[in-house]
């Protein structure tokens, strides 16, 4: 390979780029990081329809790869690489595939037996062609080498970054008057603010939290929902009838899509994180909500207790309604509760892996790659303090 083209890239993902959600945000800032480390990278859409292409998506997305330079690293994000099992036999034998798993397609909830069946089988056959897999968490990276054959040493963890807030917390989360004995969080006659991030899909389990906040009437609470309403649109008419039906309309506000500046604002008028999401290949929220010093209730499913740092949040098993409601009263209306886990998240916050630390795991990954080398030393150094 060519000293000028040492630092080409390509980058396939599935639909457009712009999509808000957390997995599209991961490649985007990623993107824009490898640019800046001195990497020329070239965007490639793959089509639209993905893990679930049509033929005739699947043809031209498998052509787009197959013209690919031979010998130019391409990263295809996993939505569309665990669909395309045909590039272990083709593209990856011309060019160096590193395939970038978020979580594995058969976890998605809502997909039949049959249907995680398939995308189990077809994922396994594609991760095999590849000669990297980076994965965004320890428990993806365990996920990948017990279920799906891949080698450890193949393994690349690169956890999600997070931006240090222009502003922390506001006054109003203040421990020593919540140990003082102020019962909201606030610490006057507002309501605590809580909100929830995530695209409205049945994944996110936003019915769960909407039955275990019904419960909690007595409560003065306050919820906005910040995530796209138009990716699975019966998912977002069952929420909106679901908060209509309990008479929540005055305390729940669906968002929709935000610009980042006004999440980032979201953020630091909240109070208390909430997510009852089923599963997470991550959970990039959790860790934003962190990096604001904000306490955390959720679940346990997938990567979020690799996430949410020790003592910085309150974890239920996934679709349990009244451990979530029982977590959520205990967290705003018990002074000490709230306080004790402000200041873990607090803490943690100082610690959160940045986005240039995302990138350099991903560039001494494909660094790697070129050079033919297992890729465990980035595995090993991958920011999470945990080892897969």
């Amino acid at each position: 390979m060519s000293a000028a083209s040492a630092k080409r890239l390509v980058f396939a993902v599935p639909g457009d780029l712009d999509t808000p959600t957390g997995g599209y945000g991961y490649d985007r800032r990623l993107i824009a990081e490898l640019r800046a480390a001195g990497w020329s990278v070239d965007v490639l859409s793959l089509g639209d329809g993905f893990p679930w292409p049509d033929d005739t998506t699947r043809a031209s997305a498998v052509a787009m790869l197959d013209a690919v330079a031979a010998g130019t690293p391409v990263i295809v994000d996993g939505l569309a690489f665990g669909a395309l099992p045909e590039l272990a036999a083709t593209v990856c034998h011309r060019v160096p595939v590193v395939a970038l798993v978020h979580h594995p397609l058969a976890l998605e909830a809502g997909v039949s037996p049959a249907q995680a069946e398939a995308l189990q089988r077809s994922e396994r056959a594609a991760l095999a062609g590849a000669r990297a897999v980076i994965v965004t968490s320890p428990a993806t990276a365990r996920s990948v080498a017990a279920d799906y054959g891949v080698a450890p040493d193949r393994i690349a963890v690169a956890v999600p970054g997070t931006d240090r807030p222009a502003r922390f917390l506001p006054d109003k989360v203040d421990s020593s008057r919540h140990l003082a004995g102020d019962d909201r969080l606030g610490g006057d006659d507002r309501p605590a603010n809580l909100i929830s991030v995530g695209s409205l899909v049945p994944r996110k389990g936003y019915d769960v939290l909407i039955e275990a906040l019904a419960r909690l009437r007595a409560v003065d609470w306050r919820l906005v929902i910040v995530g796209p309403q138009d990716r699975d649109p019966m998912t977002a008419a069952a929420v909106t009838a679901s908060i209509a039906a309990r008479g929540l309309g005055d305390r729940v506000t669906l968002a929709g899509t935000v610009s980042a500046d006004r999440l980032a604002a979201l953020y630091a008028e909240a109070d208390l994180f909430v997510s009852a999401s089923l599963f997470e290949g991550y959970g990039m929220a959790f860790a934003e909500a962190t990096s604001f010093g904000l306490p955390v209730v959720g679940t346990t499913g997938g990567a979020i207790p690799d996430t949410v740092p020790p003592g910085a949040g309150i974890l239920v098993p996934p679709g349990d309604v009244a451990a979530l409601a029982s977590a959520l009263r205990d967290v705003i209306a018990t002074p000490g509760t709230r306080a004790r886990l402000a200041a873990a998240a607090r803490a943690a916050a100082e610690t959160l892996p940045r986005w240039t630390d995302t990138a350099r795991i991903v560039a001494a990954t494909l660094d790697a790659v070129m050079r033919d080398e297992p890729t465990t030393e980035p595995r090993k150094t991958a920011g999470a303090g945990t080892d897969p």
